[in-house]
C-alpha cells in the first residue's frame, strides 16, 4: 500500500487540481492498487473543508492541523509516520498538479528496487519560471485561463503543453535535480533518514526539501529512480518563495538558516538516477530540451574529473 502525503496552507484553490490529480479517476494504469491520500491543512487561515477532500473518493483522509508554526515540516513526518502504507509518496508543497502515471510508475518502482528513493520532475505552469512570469503580470487569474482549454483532467500529459520551464535551472529528467515536487520512498527508510528535518523553521521550511534532497540522493543505500515522462506542476498561488520576484526572494534567509543547521554551504548532489516509466507524445519537445542540458552538464562534470 503507498501512503500519499500531501501539504497545504491556504490553497482552497490550487487542492481542488491537485487533490483531483492525486484521485482514481486521473491516475492511470493503477486499477486496484491500495493507497491513501493524507490532506494536511497545516494551520490555513481559509481551511480545506473535511467534505472537500473526501470527495474525491474513500482514499481521501484529512486532518487539520493547528498551530502558529510557518514551517510544515513537523506536520508533514507525524503524518508519514501514522501512515497505513509501507510505501510513501511525499509533497511538500499541495500547488502541485501530479501527472497521470505518477502512481503507477512509483508502484512499478517499489517492486523492482529494494530501497528506492523515487524523484519526479518539478515544472511550473505559465510561460517562464514563475519567479520571472510574475513580474510580467502572471497571476492566479492568467493562470485559469491557461489551463481553461486544454481539458488536462481527461489527458494530464496535456499540462506539458501548459509550462515553459522547469520549475528550477536543473535541466529535467537528464540533468541533474535538486530537488523534487513529489518524491517516494520505502516509510522504514524515510523514518530511518529522521524524515525532514525539524530544525527548518523559516516560512514553507526553507530549504528543507533540498536538504532532504541532498541526503536522500547522496545516500548509496538508495537506489535513486527518476520516473521518466512524469512531473509536477506548480500552481501559482503566492508562495513566499516560488511565487516571489527576483529580487524579493527569501534565499539569502533560507541559505543562512541552511549553512547553520547543516555547518556547510548548500551544493547539489551528483548522481545519475535509473529510469522508469515511458514518454508521452505531450513531452517530447521538453524532454529535447532536457536531454540536451543534461548532456551539457554531465559532459562538463566529467571534464572536470578527468
Amino acid at each position: 500500500m503507498i501512503s500519499i502525503v500531501v501539504n497545504f496552507f491556504n490553497n482552497c484553490r490550487e487542492a481542488e487540481r491537485t487533490l483531483f490529480s492525486l484521485s482514481r479517476a486521473y491516475q492511470k494504469g493503477i486499477f486496484d492498487t491500495p493507497y491513501e491520500v493524507i490532506v494536511i491543512d497545516h494551520g490555513s487561515t481559509k481551511p480545506l473543508s473535511a467534505s472537500t477532500v473526501m470527495s474525491f473518493g474513500p482514499e481521501f483522509k484529512y486532518r487539520f492541523v493547528k498551530t502558529t508554526s510557518v514551517s510544515p515540516v513537523k506536520a508533514i513526518n507525524v503524518a508519514c509516520r501514522d501512515a497505513a502504507g509501507d510505501e510513501l509518496l511525499v509533497l511538500i508543497d499541495g500547488a502541485h498538479i501530479l501527472s497521470p502515471g505518477i502512481l503507477k510508475a512509483a508502484t512499478d518502482a517499489f517492486k523492482m528496487f529494494a530501497n528506492p528513493f523515487i524523484a519526479t520532475v518539478p515544472f511550473h505552469l505559465g510561460p517562464k519560471r514563475q519567479n520571472e512570469s510574475v513580474a510580467d503580470g502572471y497571476n492566479q487569474q492568467v493562470e485559469d485561463a491557461l489551463l481553461a482549454p486544454i481539458d488536462w483532467k481527461s489527458n494530464g500529459y496535456k499540462l506539458y503543453t501548459a509550462t515553459g520551464n522547469f520549475a528550477d535551472s536543473s535541466g529535467g529528467w537528464f540533468g541533474c535535480l535538486l530537488e523534487s515536487g513529489c518524491f517516494g520512498m520505502r516509510k522504514a527508510d524515510y523514518l530511518t533518514m529522521g524524515g525532514f528535518d525539524e530544525r527548518f523553521q523559516t516560512k514553507g521550511g526553507g530549504l528543507v526539501a533540498l536538504e532532504f534532497f541532498k541526503r536522500a540522493v547522496s545516500n548509496s543505500a538508495f537506489e535513486y529512480v527518476m520516473l521518466l515522462g512524469e512531473g509536477t506542476f506548480h500552481q501559482f498561488h503566492g508562495g513566499v518563495a516560488s511565487n516571489a520576484k527576483l529580487e524579493d526572494h527569501p534565499f539569502e534567509e533560507f541559505h543562512n538558516e541552511y549553512t547553520k543547521i547543516t555547518g556547510t554551504e548548500y551544493s547539489q548532489a551528483l548522481r545519475k538516477p535509473y529510469f522508469v516509466g515511458q514518454l508521452p507524445n505531450e513531452v517530447l519537445p521538453i524532454v529535447q530540451t532536457s536531454a540536451a542540458m543534461g548532456t551539457n552538464f554531465w559532459l562538463a562534470m566529467a571534464q572536470n574529473t578527468a
